[in-house]
């Protein structure tokens, strides 16, 4: 049989959506052969409809096959091969249809025990089924999100001359110092049932405790010393025992540090250009995601990726000022009464970007009590040079900051936090030539639910993890 070659140096065959979009309306047929899913069956009196997918895109194919051509155990959910001719389509929905002339049922799959069926499917089902919701539409178009988005953010930090490196898992220290850590010990290092305790056994792997990472942040700082840009996209692991929709065990992290920069304006400058870039480049992945969604927050994400219109930055200062003139004034006003010095709630970050903004905004120089010891103290004594971007319906999206570079200063902080001496590699950075440098992290769940209007970052991840439940 002879099959459509492609202009391609690629050794696998070609995917329906690089089938798909290759073609040009010549009215020519083109003989294909494709591999993929039953997504649905229409058997009628002389003809029967299959729609084939393979994961590349949202629309799948639809598929013609005579009646006597179609075998008894072609069903939804079945792993096939199909070869026919690809032609133009005179009905609706689709721009091409594949007239079978032969298919192959690779996997059966029973239509009356698959769980993945065509009607809505509840949240926790899909949830107690991880293993087989990737295979709804909605969980692999959030799928094919995060891909788009990830290479999106390769491509820009690639033009920006970045470099991407990786970064420990297993660390000797908690980067947040908020002891939110996983501890990691060997299975083996525990007795059996009935033998006496050994001390040798006992002892720590790596001969000190070791912890599942919070952030690259610290370990990045290390290479940005010697590369100047670097970045990566790291699983980080929290124990945070919150049930609510923006909290995971173990979620990604996008991090970004470079040296030589001197303001925290130029952080979140960074910030802002990559962010738009990304809602810009990848719309197309979004519109099934969309298709019954909020038009009013999709209105709000579409308004953030607008190049001309900059994004708002205030004070920490200036937003409890807001904050605290609203709840004043309101009659409602906010659970948490907010005051400097004390952290901005979930509930005081929406309002600042729904309600007082109606966009993202960068809220900068907290009080030093409120963040981390790495954060670079401001001239005023009392605040450092950060910023947290707060985006509509999210709330906290990106934290980043100026590090403090200045060695006496660092000391001092790690003191005032009670921090120990497995920094002592962290501060021996500031010895040997330190420079001004910045970054940040971003929580990618969390901006997979931004852009996809997906609420509950669970679903937002392909197998999620979170307090009392890891199913996989």
């Amino acid at each position: 049989m002879l099959l459509r070659r492609f202009a391609s140096t690629s050794t696998l065959p070609p995917t329906i959506r690089q089938l798909l979009s290759s073609l040009q309306p010549t009215g020519h047929v083109t003989k294909v052969q494709l591999s993929g899913w039953i997504k649905s069956v229409r058997r009628q009196k002389n003809v029967t409809f299959a729609v084939i997918n393979d994961g590349s895109c949202a629309s799948g194919l639809q598929a013609v096959l005579k009646p006597d051509a179609t075998p008894h155990n072609l069903t939804n959910g079945a792993s096939v091969r199909i070869c026919g001719n690809l032609v133009q389509s005179l009905g609706r929905g689709q721009s091409y249809e594949l007239h079978v002339e032969a298919v192959d049922v690779l996997g059966e799959c029973n239509p009356e025990a698959y769980p993945i069926q065509k009607q809505a499917l509840p949240v926790e089902f899909l949830r107690d089924n991880a293993h087989l919701r990737a295979r709804t539409d909605i969980n692999a178009a959030m799928l094919r999100l995060r891909d788009s988005v990830l290479r999106t953010l390769h491509s820009y930090y690639e033009a920006q001359d970045f470099h991407y490196v990786h970064t420990p898992i297993l660390t000797s220290n908690d980067c947040e110092g908020g002891g939110e850590t996983f501890r990691v010990s060997p299975a083996s290092s525990a007795p059996s049932s009935g033998q006496s305790p050994d001390p040798s056994a006992q002892a720590e792997f790596f001969s000190q405790p070791a912890y599942l990472t919070v952030s690259s942040q610290l370990h990045l700082e290390a290479l940005a010393a010697s590369l100047s840009r670097v970045y990566t996209l790291s699983p980080c692991f929290r124990a945070e025992r919150s049930q609510t929709n923006r909290h995971l065990a173990e979620f990604w992290m996008l991090e970004a540090e470079w040296a030589f920069i001197n303001h925290v304006g130029d952080v979140c400058y960074v910030v802002e250009e990559s962010l738009k870039n990304v809602l810009l480049q990848c719309r197309s992945e979004n519109a099934l995601l969309w298709k019954d969604g909020d038009e009013a927050k999709l209105k709000s994400l579409e308004d953030a990726s607008r190049p001309e219109i900059p994004w708002t930055r205030m004070s920490y200062t200036d937003a409890v000022k807001e904050l605290q003139k609203y709840h004043a004034s309101s009659r409602v006003g906010f659970e948490f009464q907010p005051a400097w010095g004390r952290a901005l709630q979930s509930e005081h970050e929406r309002w600042l970007s729904e309600q007082l903004v109606g966009s993202p905004v960068f809220v900068t120089d907290y009080p030093t009590s409120l963040k981390p010891f790495y954060m670079r103290a401001n001239d005023d004594g009392q605040t450092v040079a950060c910023f947290d971007l707060l985006v509509p319906f999210i709330g906290e999206l990106v934290g980043g900051s100026l590090r403090e570079e200045r060695y006496s200063h660092l000391v001092e902080a790690i003191q005032r936090h009670g921090l120990k001496e497995e920094y002592g590699w962290y501060v021996d950075l500031r010895k040997y030539g330190s420079a001004p440098h910045g970054g940040y992290g971003l929580g990618f769940e969390r901006l997979i639910s931004w852009m996809s209007g997906i609420e509950n970052v669970r679903e937002c991840i392909a197998m999620p993890r979170w307090a009392k439940r890891m199913l996989l």
